[in-house]
């Protein structure tokens, strides 16, 4: 089985973010760049699996099938420093497709360089994180299950892998689905599923020896994927503005007099949609 992990590097959630107002996207020159959390969390889910289908030692136990598990990623090049973390996790390989053609892609040629991607690389399932710490649309997985003529199962909060298929838990607002599908598909998952192994120094040595690919648009889009790769355009920020910063809240003490509940219905009056 052939498993491609979704992985995007994005500003450090820790740091402080800013958005070129030129541009309308994430000022990316400044501050560390790191793996998405919750694509860690993707490629724990995958390696789980992996793990289970094998002894220690790497050996494979009686009647399983091979497990192979790649990260896959678009973005410029510094990302494969990234790559490299996944890899140090357990990733067996990675796949960076990097073109400054495709800088500030939107959701949809995203998906579709991705897809392309996904087809050379012939996997039977695809892991991602519901959605990036950075541009937020969650829309990238479907888009890409759309794109293969695959399945969906989206926003998992718990994943099971076997030969045949995946079965996955979904939490919405009015009731818990449990979702199947065989393969192909594409699965989403939340933070829910687990958090990420740690990863030890000589897995980082190791990881330094793992194939690590970079492919261009140009080798991407040779044959039939070179139309909808090559002539994808990208949405365009019209505007953007800094958002106000936040303002001392009204505190209202209902020891100090017997005017705070007059004092709490002005307010939320005032508040009222009109």
């Amino acid at each position: 089985m052939r498993i491609v992990v979704l992985a995007k590097h994005v500003p450090d959630t820790w740091s402080d973010r800013h958005l070129d107002l030129s541009t309308g996207v994430i000022d990316r020159q400044g501050g560390e760049q790191v793996p998405d959390e919750i694509s860690e969390r993707a490629l724990e889910v995958a390696l789980r699996y992996r793990d289970a289908a094998g002894a220690d030692g790497g050996e494979l136990t009686e009647g399983a099938e091979p497990v192979e598990v790649i990260a896959l990623a678009m973005g410029p090049a510094e990302a494969s420093a990234m790559l490299r973390k996944l890899l140090a996790m357990g990733a067996d390989e990675a796949v960076l497709v990097t073109d400054a053609e495709l800088a500030g892609a939107d959701a949809m040629r995203t998906a579709r360089v991705l897809a392309g991607a996904v087809r050379r690389l012939g996997a039977d399932l695809v892991l991602a994180g519901d959605r990036s710490t950075d541009g937020g649309t969650a829309v990238v997985p479907a888009m890409l299950a759309e794109l293969l003529g695959a399945a969906v199962l989206p926003a998992a909060e718990s994943v099971e892998i076997s030969g045949e298929g995946v079965h996955a838990v979904t939490v919405t607002d009015g009731a818990t689905v449990r979702l199947s599908s065989g393969f192909p598909c594409v699965v989403s998952v939340t933070d829910q599923v687990g958090e990420p192994r740690l990863v030890k120094f000589t897995q980082i040595m190791t990881a330094k020896r793992k194939p690590l690919q970079t492919w261009s648009l140009a080798e991407l889009t040779e044959g039939a994927d070179a139309g909808a790769l090559a002539g994808a355009a990208s949405s365009v920020m019209v505007s953007a503005q800094r958002r106000e910063a936040k303002e001392a809240g009204v505190l209202i003490n209902a020891a100090d007099d017997d005017t705070a509940v007059q004092q709490l219905a002005d307010f939320l009056s005032a508040r009222r949609p009109r």
